[in-house]
């Protein structure tokens, strides 16, 4: 494979997956990913609702109109070389289908804190084998993965989630994406560091 795929999840694909994917989309464009989103419950071929696309915007994202809501498969999961679920229930989700896809699953803020926390030595050291870009960030996930148990957890398993906007306040929206936007920002950081070889 010459790409690295990244595929984003949460239940209706319509708030935070697809912010999530479009976010990773334009941070990592010249790298050579592909990044897509799902939903474990999907409101199939539903575009994202007006206060999603006016966060979209107010992020910079120009083309947010065009997302159509797609039900997750099992060929999805198989393929991605990352999947980040929005919470907890989805990862579950993700390896009831697919048992083996567990060890590149991470919820998305639980993929942002592990990444913090992997130093640029480490995370050099880890993809020096990496022949291409998308070899190193397959080898970037891999560090993550085993840096799972190492890195202290949340104070609570919900800091691992992000909120479910749909049908809320505009509050609510803020707050998601609050929780949203750092957590890729980690996960942009760590993956274009790798691709570089540092």
């Amino acid at each position: 494979m010459a790409d690295f795929t990244i595929l984003t999840v949460c239940t209706g694909n319509i708030c935070r997956s697809p912010l999530a994917h479009l976010l990773l989309r334009d941070g990592l464009a010249d790298l050579g990913v592909t990044v897509h989103s799902a939903g474990v419950g999907a409101l199939v071929d539903r575009g994202m609702p007006d206060q999603s696309l006016a966060i979209a915007r107010s992020l910079g994202i120009v083309d947010a109109e065009a997302h159509r809501a797609r039900q997750i498969t099992a060929d999805m999961v198989r393929e991605a070389d990352l999947i980040l679920p929005m919470a907890r229930e989805h990862r579950a989700a993700i390896v009831e289908l697919v048992p083996r896809a567990s060890a590149k699953t991470f919820t998305m803020r639980e993929f942002g804190r592990i990444a913090s926390h992997i130093t640029d030595d480490a995370l050099a050291q880890a993809v020096q084998d990496g022949a291409t870009p998308a070899d190193r960030m397959r080898l970037a996930v891999e560090e993550i993965g085993f840096s799972r148990g190492e890195v202290p957890p949340p104070a609570s398993l919900e800091d691992d989630n992000i909120v479910d906007p749909y049908r809320q306040s505009d509050d609510v929206y803020a707050q998601s994406t609050a929780q949203l936007t750092p957590a890729v920002q980690q996960a942009v950081s760590l993956l274009r560091k790798a691709a570089g070889g540092l």
